[in-house]
């Protein structure tokens, strides 16, 4: 492919990460956290979608989306919820936390990031013990409107090991240093390498997915629908066809069709009309071009018709919407 597809998406949905707070447990001990859409207005203001991710420091402990099976974390070891699950993290399978889990994101919003001590249900303010299991707990923002293609196809958990050569290993390796002596800049710099480890994670995720998988990721390495989908990022303006896209990439008009609406779930002027209107949602949120420019940039003849698909698609006219997530500094053209 010549269009980085991955990198642009993830460009267009505003992906960021943030380093909240440090958790080390006992003997005995049970974290759980609510569903990140309870949570996301306190840990990450303006992201529409929120993912929790644990590092594992040292130790070893059990990790589960509450009510699924528990997976084994050992040290070095990253557990991510890219659907924002609610989920419990233990010192051993099948444990509850005895209190709502909310309690702990209502109380100490204002005062993150923290350290917490967990051990036989009690909750203490310490930087822990020799023999505790330490871990290192973030959450990843990003955009679901008007169109993020990736968050769909990811599994509900994602659990990494380390391969020593990696940034999942460079990840653990600064979250441990931070956790221990905290640096001036230490919080950005694992703010920036988390959004690496997710980039990482989504590309190791790839990987393991069998031949025959469908999906937007799967998509991406499909010889053709791989072509499509980089011929409409590289000029989501062009005035593309399902003919044309077809002879730009060898299949015929009825082939490329059910190849492209068969692994993406969607046919492809639907999801070239769903991404303009993601790059248009940048373009308002981020300049102060005027909706005609935006509808023009995009690939609509006419302001009319952008804000008709920009409306269907969000829910609300694009200059309302602007209005809505603009910086209030910036005062955009209509």
């Amino acid at each position: 492919m010549s269009h980085d597809i991955l990198s642009d998406v993830l460009r267009c949905v505003r992906l960021r990460g943030a380093i909240f707070f440090h958790v080390s447990g006992g003997e005995s001990w049970v974290a759980e956290a609510p569903a990140s859409r309870e949570i996301a207005g306190a840990v990450m203001p303006g992201s529409e979608h929120v993912m929790e991710y644990h590092v594992v420091t040292h130790g070893s402990c059990w990790g589960a989306i509450v009510g699924e099976p528990p997976v084994r974390l050992e040290a070095g070891d990253i557990i991510l919820f890219p659907q924002g699950d609610a989920h419990v993290i233990s010192s051993a399978p099948g444990m509850r936390a005895p209190v709502d889990p909310m309690e702990l994101f209502t109380a100490r919003a204002a005062q993150l990031p923290f350290t917490l001590r967990l051990e036989n249900d009690e909750r203490t303010e310490s930087t822990g013990r020799e023999g505790d299991t330490r871990i290192v707990c973030g959450f990843l923002g990003c955009d679901v409107r008007p169109f993020n293609p990736l968050i769909a196809t990811l599994p509900r958990l994602l659990h990494l090991k380390p391969n020593g050569h990696d940034l999942t290993a460079q990840v653990i390796h600064r979250a441990a240093a931070e956790s221990g002596d905290k640096r001036p800049g230490g919080e950005a710099m694992l703010e920036r390498m988390s959004e690496m480890m997710f980039v990482d994670a989504v590309r190791r995720y790839v990987d393991t997915l069998p031949e025959d998988s469908r999906g937007w990721l799967a998509g991406l390495r499909d010889r053709f629908v791989g072509r499509a989908l980089s011929l409409m990022h590289d000029d989501p303006a062009h005035d593309w066809t399902v003919d044309e896209l077809g002879r730009r990439v060898g299949l015929s008009r009825s082939a490329l069709h059910e190849r492209f609406a068969g692994m993406i779930g969607q046919p492809p002027m639907q999801y070239l009309a769903s991404w303009r209107m993601q790059v248009g949602a940048g373009l308002l949120r981020n300049t102060n071009a005027t909706v005609a420019a935006v509808a023009q940039e995009v690939g609509y003849e006419s302001e009319a018709a952008f804000a008709k698909a920009f409306k269907r698609l969000v829910g609300s006219p694009p200059a309302a919407w602007r209005r809505q997530v603009s910086p209030a500094s910036r005062t955009p053209s209509r």
